[in-house]
């Protein structure tokens, strides 16, 4: 009987803005009959709104005692806020699939030490499509939003090379890059 072969975890980094959870999203759906594919959603503290971003809302007290308890498979902060992939990330990747989840870009290297088979995909976008995005959330007032385009993100690890998409242009045309390369990391 020949063992089967470890999942992959794809970490999907990008600022604010850019599209990510709508790519993910999009990607869901198109490879839903794909049960090579895994779509984890992050648990968040912070109230869920569905057209915003794409998280299951945990109490910060939940979070803590699921931390504690080894039920997170990763977690970090960000923006005031605990944010943590499942546990059922482990038994996926167990399982030999390819796990899928949106992740802050200062969590890269404590993922890649947790599970080296790892892949980053950059999701980038203009910035002034970005700022509209921004605004169209209503969670940020303007000066606040302009202080978000203006912050630098972490870098990656030394070593990494992201795979990178331009979501700058319609949905259908950043969902097809996306799952493009997705489809290339299953056949790696």
């Amino acid at each position: 009987m020949s063992e089967r072969p470890p999942g992959l975890l794809v970490l999907v980094i990008g600022p604010s803005g850019v599209g990510k959870d709508t790519l993910i999203t999009g990607a869901r759906h198109a490879l839903d009959a794909d049960k090579r594919f895994s779509f984890v959603r992050r648990l968040v503290t912070r109230p869920t709104d569905i057209d915003l971003e794409d998280h299951l809302s945990i109490e910060p007290e939940e979070f803590f005692r699921a931390r504690t308890d080894g039920r997170l498979a990763l977690d970090w902060e960000a923006h005031g806020l605990n944010y943590a992939l499942p546990i059922s990330v482990d038994t996926d990747l167990a399982l030999g699939r390819i796990v899928v989840a949106n992740v802050s870009r200062h969590v890269v290297g404590k993922a890649i030490a947790k599970y080296p088979a790892c892949r980053v995909v950059m999701i980038t976008a203009e910035i002034s499509l970005r700022a509209h995005r921004l605004s169209q959330r209503g969670r940020e007032n303007r000066d606040q939003i302009t202080a978000r385009l203006a912050r630098e993100g972490a870098s990656l690890p030394e070593g990494v090379s992201p795979i990178v998409i331009d979501n700058s242009s319609s949905v259908g045309i950043g969902v097809t890059a996306f799952v493009m390369s997705l489809r290339a990391l299953a056949e790696e």
